[in-house]
C-alpha cells in the first residue's frame, strides 16, 4: 500500500519549531494524525512499518519529541510512565482524562485550570509558563467489567485442590 507522505494541512509544525520536513518525519506526522486516541512511539512505529514505511524507532521518538516541543501534540503518561502522543487539534492545548485500564481518553473542559495557571504566572512575575495536568481513572465500561469479574466465583483449583480435599 502506498501512503501519501505529504503533511496533513493541520499538522504542519509551527514556524518557530526547528523542522526539516523529511520523508520519515512527514510519515510520522501523517500517521499520528490518522490515529484517534493516544498512542505510544512503539505503536506508531509498528503502524508505520505495517504500512510499508521504513523508519527507525529512534526517528519516531525524535520526531515525536520535536512535535511536542513545537506544540503539535498532546502528551500524557500511562500508569507505567510511558509517554503517549495524540495530534493536537488546531484550536490548541487540551487536557485529557485517561482510563488506566484500557487507555480510553477524553478531552475535558479545563478553562478554570488555564485561568489559574495564568493568574499564578502573573502573580509570580513569570512569562511563557507551561503546565501539565494529568487526570486518570477507570472508565465506565472497565469499571463494569471489573465489578463483573469480582462477582464471578473463582475458577476451580484443579488437581491440587482435589488432593487436599481427599487428604
Amino acid at each position: 500500500m502506498t501512503r501519501d507522505l505529504r503533511p496533513h494541512p493541520d499538522t504542519r509544525p509551527a514556524a518557530s519549531a526547528p523542522w526539516r520536513p523529511t520523508r520519515q518525519r512527514t510519515a510520522v506526522l501523517n500517521a499520528l494524525h490518522g490515529r484517534t486516541g493516544f498512542t505510544s512511539a512503539q505503536e506508531l512505529h509498528e503502524a508505520l512499518e505495517a504500512d510499508g514505511v521504513t523508519i527507525g524507532l529512534t526517528t519516531v521518538y525524535r520526531t515525536l519529541h520535536t512535535l511536542d516541543r513545537s506544540g503539535r501534540v498532546d502528551v500524557v503518561r500511562d500508569r507505567t510512565g510511558e509517554r503517549l502522543y495524540r495530534h493536537r487539534p488546531t484550536d490548541g492545548h487540551r487536557h485529557y482524562i485517561v482510563c488506566r485500564a484500557c487507555g480510553l481518553s477524553a478531552a475535558v473542559e479545563a478553562e478554570a485550570v488555564e485561568r489559574w495557571a495564568d493568574e499564578v504566572a502573573e502573580t509570580m512575575g513569570f512569562a511563557e509558563v507551561e503546565h501539565t495536568v494529568e487526570l486518570s481513572g477507570v472508565c465506565g465500561p472497565c469499571r463494569t467489567e471489573h465489578r463483573r469479574a469480582a462477582a464471578e466465583p473463582p475458577p476451580p483449583r484443579g488437581d491440587r485442590g482435589a488432593r487436599r480435599a481427599n487428604s
